[in-house]
């Protein structure tokens, strides 16, 4: 139990710097609102964790309208569709003519330079290597966490309200009471071995492709650096492969009778992405809310995780501004209902792409036939191509 800790006053404690903490925190400085971020990570460590980044159009917009930087805009990648391959042959979509709608490629850790940028420019109070160990007087109205910082000091930070931004193993989600939570998930039995090389564009757009070896996703990063997938077990030693097995495993998965040839190049990162989807219900108990993963993952098939994470800080910015300007909770006490919605939507489209398009684990032959069968529907449907598109490229924010 810390004695004497020091007192940090402010309306909002954040507990979590990544994309969706800094995002809320800059929302919120913005319209005056003062907060407090506290991250365990160091900076560089977020910096230079490379994780891709699909976003939809609104939260670019989130980006830019709010004045975090215009990065994304000028090295940001827009891309106007995808293809799926499947027997052997591509049938690309066109979100433009289908929802007249984009995507643009932009990495996560990029997202975060710019915010975490745009808070210092602001002068934000946002503290890494900082360790969170305690939530306290949450069904209270004025909750508390204490944290240590990289130097050994302890804090403890009084606010009106409190959000767990802290990622997938989020300590702020652990502290709900279990008489007040439930927890939906499921684990899946295959992940993706990811690379990061040093090749030119293979394709103008993301091939996503079923095949009888496995799922791949030819992805992008630049026109000079490329991001690849393909599905694997999730307990796969990445050192066991070298690049020409990477490469030949994954021209394997994309061949088929138009010769469609890989570009390679040096392999300069390889990781194993494991496959879960999850979420908490309610988002929030008390003054203690929460946003992206802390509250929800999704697979990455769907490109969804970043997108949620900003679509949770919209709503929950929103009903926070109404908060102190009003006095009013009836938005707060809507946050959960909200974000929920959408979220299960995106955990439906997840789900929908990641058994459509991967290998089922023990080679059921009736569900490597039925999921073709789909892709057949899909991409023979001006429908089913617009319901994918719509999907992918986002719904509307509450």
């Amino acid at each position: 139990m810390v004695q004497n800790p020091r007192i940090l006053k402010t309306k909002v404690g954040i507990i979590g710097g990544g994309p969706a903490g800094l995002m809320l925190s800059h929302l919120l400085a913005k319209t005056g609102i003062d907060n407090i971020v506290v991250e365990m990570r160091d900076h560089e460590t977020i910096r230079n964790t490379h994780r891709a980044g699909i976003l939809e159009a609104q939260a670019v917009q989130m980006l830019t309208e709010s004045g975090v930087d215009g990065r994304v805009l000028t090295e940001g990648d827009e891309h106007a569709g995808i293809d799926l391959r499947f027997n052997g042959e591509s049938h690309p979509l066109d979100f433009r003519d289908l929802v007249d709608a984009t995507v643009t490629l932009y990495a996560q850790n990029e997202v975060f330079v710019d915010l975490s940028a745009a808070r210092q420019r602001d002068q934000g109070d946002v503290r890494y290597s900082c360790e969170v160990t305690e939530i306290l007087d949450m069904e209270t109205t004025t909750p508390k966490f204490r944290f240590t910082d990289a130097e050994g000091t302890e804090f403890e930070v009084h606010a009106d309200v409190i959000v767990g931004a802290d990622g997938s193993r989020s300590f702020a989600r652990r502290q709900m009471p279990e008489t007040v939570k439930q927890d939906f998930k499921v684990t899946y039995p295959f992940a993706w071995f990811g690379i990061l090389t040093e090749a030119p564009k293979s394709a103008p757009e993301l091939i996503y492709a079923n095949s009888p070896h496995g799922f791949a996703l030819i992805s992008q990063r630049s026109e000079t650096v490329q991001r690849m997938y393909f599905q694997c077990d999730p307990n796969e030693d990445v050192n066991a492969w070298s690049d020409d097995r990477i490469w030949a495993e994954l021209q394997k998965r994309v061949d088929g009778p138009d010769n469609f040839q890989l570009k390679t190049g040096p392999i300069f990162d390889k990781t194993v992405l494991g496959f879960r989807s999850f979420v908490r219900e309610p988002l929030s108990h008390g003054r203690l809310f929460l946003i992206g993963d802390a509250g929800h993952t999704v697979p990455p098939t769907g490109a969804k995780g970043l997108n949620l994470a900003f679509a949770d800080v919209k709503v929950l910015f929103e009903a926070l501004d109404s908060y102190f300007s009003t006095g009013s909770d009836q938005l707060l006490e809507g946050y959960s209902d909200l974000a929920l919605k959408r979220v299960w939507k995106a955990q439906n489209f997840s789900y929908w792409m990641t058994s459509m398009l991967h290998t089922p684990v023990g080679g059921d032959p009736f569900m490597a036939k039925r999921a073709l069968g789909e892709l057949e529907t899909v991409t023979s449907s001006r429908f089913g191509q617009q319901y994918l598109a719509e999907s992918y490229t986002g719904w509307p924010h509450a």
